[in-house]
């Protein structure tokens, strides 16, 4: 399958470009010859059907897997010149919550800014919990807390891992439309923020600066 994506030349303020990628998982060839770029402050919006290959893009984007071919640049450099350097940049949600079922909200915060290398106070982790709705939650194990509350306790590590590039896997699943539209208001603070935005998902969302891939 190949996929086109209108394309520019390489700008001072584009942070993260895809040129010519291809993707083949076992003997089926996902896309080709896939190009794009993105600058601060704006969202790319990657849409399909399932199987289509939403996720292994993610995935390459985010260095965690090798294109067939083609190469991604973060601020002008192959993100694999130095992996470490551009993963202390970027923050990767999947679709799966990735949290220790067994550990707090508040312990989950805590774990992961210490997994970042992040100066995370006491203070802002449970602002960031209670601005999600986690008030009274803080600590309980989070194999108590709902699958909504659960993705709000990845919210509140959005807000609190302090990257530059969001790339996020169906981050509205799950989600109530109040959740839905807190986590809309996160991601245009991210961009006003001159953050960029890479995010997979079925539905239309409400943001500027929103280029859509379809897949």
């Amino acid at each position: 399958m190949t996929v086109t994506f209108p394309t520019t030349s390489s700008h001072p303020d584009s942070v993260l470009e895809a040129r010519a990628l291809s993707c083949v998982r076992g003997e089926k060839a996902l896309f080709a010859d896939l190009s794009f770029e993105l600058k601060t402050g704006e969202c790319l919006h990657i849409r399909g059907e399932n199987g289509v290959g939403k996720t292994s893009l993610l995935r390459l984007l985010s260095g965690l897997s090798k294109a067939e071919s083609g190469e991604v640049l973060w601020r002008q450099h192959s993100i694999f010149a130095d992996v470490s350097a551009y993963h202390r940049h970027l923050l990767f949600l999947g679709h799966r919550d990735a949290l220790k079922e067994e550990l707090s909200a508040l312990e989950n915060l805590q774990m992961y800014a210490s997994l970042d290398d992040v100066d995370l106070l006491l203070e802002d982790a449970l602002g960031a919990l209670a601005r999600f709705g986690l008030r009274g939650r803080e600590n309980l194990p989070v194999h108590y807390l709902s699958a909504g509350q659960k993705r709000r306790v990845l919210m509140a590590r959005m807000l609190t891992r302090q990257a530059s590039l969001w790339i996020l896997d169906e981050p509205f699943n799950a989600l109530d439309v109040q959740a839905v539209a807190e986590l809309e208001r996160l991601i245009a603070e991210h961009q006003a923020r001159g953050g960029a935005v890479v995010l997979t998902s079925h539905q239309a969302v409400s943001l500027d600066h929103v280029k859509v891939l379809e897949l």
